[in-house]
Parts: structure tokens; C-alpha cells; sequence
């Protein structure tokens, strides 16, 4: 897609329901409102999150045994952000013990799908990751 066709993140675009013309969104202007949600999906605990309930849903400790190395403080405000985004809805059962769920709402899925694609692929090309880092510091004085 080309500029034109992207914009400017500074014309307007279709008509909104108000009658008011909402802003072309472009992820290249700084004040873009995308950023966010991009820096949200894409972060180290929210692809792993992501991608963990692409499977099924799960419970808060079961998340934490399945995403390796992350802490409790961080899978909570990362559940929280991503509840927040509209990715993940959280289920809280009234019961005794208390029991919450998590699981991906549709955006959450259609998300999870694109970075769970990312991170397949990153894991599929480490070798020649390591390859190219190798002969960079080689080359370097």
C-alpha cells in the first residue's frame, strides 16, 4: 500500500457515525493512537499471552506456569492491558474458591493469529539470525 493510499495521519477519513469524519490512522506519525496498541501485541509477554490463548483458555497460575520466566506482577498488567484493548476477556466465576478465567475475544484471536505467525517464524529463522550476528561482529574492527 502506498502513502497516498495509507494517508497522512493528518487528512480525515470515512464519515463516523456523528456525522464527523474520524483521522486516517498511520503508524508512522508519532501521535498515531496505533503505536499503542502495536507496542501492546507485539511486547514480549503480550505475544506470549497471545499465543497461550490462542490454545484455550486458562487460568491466572496455569498462564504463568505456561509462559516461562514471566511474573505475576507482569501477567497481570499484561492481562489487564489486554483486557483494556478489547483482546481478552476476563471471566470471573462467583464461586468459593474464586475462579477466573482468561480467554481471547474475536479482535484477541484475529491478534493473537498475526503474532503467534511472527513468533513461529522467528523461532524458524534463529539459525540464520545467529549467522548474520556472527559475521557482523566479525566484520566489525
Amino acid at each position: 500500500m502506498g502513502v497516498s493510499e495509507r494517508g497522512t495521519g493528518t487528512g480525515t477519513g470515512p464519515v463516523g457515525l456523528e456525522g464527523l469524519t474520524k483521522p486516517i490512522q498511520d503508524v508512522n506519525q508519532p501521535m498515531c493512537p496505533s503505536r499503542g496498541v502495536l507496542e501492546h501485541v507485539t511486547s514480549r509477554w503480550g505475544v506470549l499471552v497471545l499465543a497461550a490463548l490462542l490454545e484455550r483458555s486458562y487460568r491466572f497460575s496455569e498462564l504463568r506456569r505456561t509462559i516461562g520466566g514471566v511474573s505475576e506482577k507482569m501477567l497481570a498488567q499484561t492481562l489487564q492491558t489486554l483486557e483494556r484493548d478489547g483482546f481478552v476477556h476476563r471471566d470471573a466465576k462467583p464461586v468459593i474458591p474464586p475462579r477466573v478465567d482468561y480467554s481471547l475475544t474475536p479482535l484477541g484471536t484475529e491478534a493473537a493469529e498475526q503474532v503467534w505467525a511472527l513468533a513461529r517464524w522467528t523461532e524458524r529463522q534463529v539459525d540464520a539470525v545467529q549467522t548474520a550476528r556472527e559475521a557482523y561482529d566479525e566484520a566489525r574492527p
